[in-house]
């Protein structure tokens, strides 16, 4: 009986002291990365607004378990992501993950029209409540979620810089 009184006042104590280092942590989180394409904004922009365009630049599309529905809709996985918005400049989605987690993806397309030189900026932004294994979980978003965006992006470079003939 005191060994499960220990038990419990531990775990109890434990949970106190993660959900106070997690009232540390912003509740709104926030990934970015960046690249610079040397190709014009309109051809970016025609391979990141349409999701069958993603499966020649993003990791895993060709995967058996991605299925596209139409041009903004398609399930990645464990996520299903629709596309939002389009302007002539972004490109906004929904990513919803199978526990519910939702994130909003902008890909940002920042050039002039006719130059060659295209800035494209993606960026997952995530709201989080307060349940400490959220919050302290959220600390590997950077590590995880910021070096899928760095390789795709470098694809995305790849294809539009160095098209195989």
């Amino acid at each position: 009986m005191r060994f499960l009184k220990l038990i419990i006042g531990s775990v109890a104590i434990l949970f106190v002291i993660a959900t106070l280092l997690g009232a540390l942590l912003p509740s709104h989180v926030l990934v970015s990365r960046a690249v610079n394409i040397a190709a014009p904004t309109d051809t970016v922009k025609s391979y990141i607004q349409d999701v069958n365009q993603w499966r020649a630049w993003v990791e895993g599309m060709k995967d058996s378990s991605v299925v596209v529905y139409t041009a903004q809709k398609a399930k990645l996985g464990n996520s299903a992501v629709t596309i939002t918005g389009i302007t002539d400049s972004t490109v906004i989605s929904q990513w919803v993950g199978r526990n519910g987690t939702q994130q909003t993806a902008t890909m940002r397309l920042i050039g002039s029209p006719g130059q060659k030189l295209t800035v494209v900026q993606w960026q997952f932004e995530q709201k989080l409540k307060w349940y400490p294994w959220e919050k302290l979980g959220s600390m590997m978003n950077d590590k995880i979620l910021g070096t899928m965006m760095e390789r795709n992006l470098n694809h995305l470079k790849e294809l539009l810089e160095h098209p195989q003939q």
